[in-house]
């Protein structure tokens, strides 16, 4: 009987500890009500506003690597280059935008900005290199020093832009020889192209013999140059007087083409003005030494 009693009254205390648990509970949640609806209060018009931003600015990101990527399909960059510019801008963007949503929430972002300095100083001195290219390859698609196609000289290689990147460009040699220059140095070097006028000037010289007739010896040359359809109209073709040698006179010839037909046109004058003098029996002369020898009497 004493044991039964015992736990009869071991029941009737865990009830009504129970009850004062639920009582308690009871007050203390009203309480925590009344906390959740003044954080509300507070902080609700700035999450709106947050919420507001993030969407606006998302839109705004999303419209700008649009309006990029549409830009730089008119550089004739290549595929992997112009996604990488436009991915690289986008998430620029998107920080900018995290660091400014996390300032309406009261958070101060200036630990944020101390951390993505010292991260960009340590990324930039360990790829100091690259980074050079890479804005080098920023500032040739601004100012577009040559283009895809262009005959140009760079750094003592001459030949026709093959691939413009966004850390090297590519150019063909005239012996057809590839050869990859980094944007970084390239950029700080003298950059001759051939191509930006729309021509090129071939630079030809022609000896005839003192005693032909250099009216003549003109105007074959000229009609010799009319024969190929390569040569330009405008502007026209330029024939003179350059030197008056030990054995012949020198005439310079310079007619006008598009850059990538250069050395065909270069062939083909000097053939088709060596076969126009010889037909007008105007002689080409070569080095020539008069020995007298004298004997004695």
């Amino acid at each position: 009987m004493g044991s039964l009693v015992a736990q009869q009254d071991t029941l009737i205390t865990e009830a009504a500890n129970t009850m004062t648990k639920t009582n308690s509970i009871g007050v203390n949640f009203d309480g925590v009500k009344e906390a959740l609806w003044d954080m509300v209060i507070s902080f609700g018009p700035r999450v709106l506003l947050a919420i507001l931003v993030l969407i606006l600015g998302l839109w705004l990101i999303k419209l700008s690597k649009k309006v990029l990527n549409k830009a730089l399909k008119t550089k004739r960059l290549d595929d992997t280059a112009r996604k990488f510019i436009v991915d690289i801008t986008g998430g620029l963007l998107a920080v900018m935008l995290f660091i400014s949503v996390l300032s309406l929430f009261g958070v101060p972002t200036t630990s944020f900005v101390a951390i993505l300095g010292a991260g960009g100083l340590a990324i930039g001195l360990a790829l100091q290199g690259a980074l050079q290219n890479f804005a080098g390859g920023v500032l040739i698609l601004l100012f577009n020093p040559y283009r895809i196609g262009h005959l140009v000289e760079i750094m003592g290689s001459q030949g026709f832009v093959k691939d413009i990147r966004i850390f090297n460009t590519t150019i063909v040699t005239l012996d057809n020889k590839r050869v990859t220059i980094p944007n970084g140095p390239l950029i700080n070097q003298q950059i001759i192209n051939f191509s930006e006028e729309g021509s090129i000037r071939v630079e030809l010289f022609v000896n005839v013999a003192y005693d032909s007739d250099l009216k003549d010896a003109i105007e074959t040359i000229g009609a010799a140059l009319e024969t190929d359809s390569k040569i330009l109209k405008t502007p026209a073709p330029e024939i003179g007087v350059a030197e008056l040698g030990d054995s012949s006179i020198k005439l310079f010839v310079r007619p006008y083409t598009k850059a990538g037909l250069y050395w065909q046109v270069h062939m083909e004058a000097l053939k088709n003005v060596c076969e126009a003098l010889q037909k007008r029996n105007i002689k080409i002369p070569f080095p020539q030494h008069e020995v007298r020898i004298k004997k004695d009497q």
